[in-house]
């Protein structure tokens, strides 16, 4: 709050708002998502653009995929965590 004080002695005229709020989501962490941003060499990226175009999913689906099987491949006691 801001006091105009000559203005307005001893009231508040209007409401600052210094930075964004954000709201808190309750949403349980099973079903909840983080978002990531991740850099790919130009032709893996084409790779995987490709991939998703042949199977009709989203990019991020193939990336999800290839995540969870290298997971499951190379930490197979953590695949059910997945």
């Amino acid at each position: 709050m801001v006091n105009c004080g000559a203005i307005l002695q001893n009231e508040r005229a209007y409401q600052v708002i210094r930075g964004a709020k954000r709201k808190t989501k309750s949403v349980s962490a099973a079903s909840s998502s983080v978002r990531a941003t991740i850099s790919f060499p130009h032709d893996l990226y084409q790779t995987l653009e490709g991939i998703a175009q042949q199977k009709k999913v989203s990019l991020a689906w193939v990336v999800r995929e290839a995540v969870e099987q290298y997971i499951a491949d190379k930490w197979p006691l953590f695949k059910d965590q997945v």
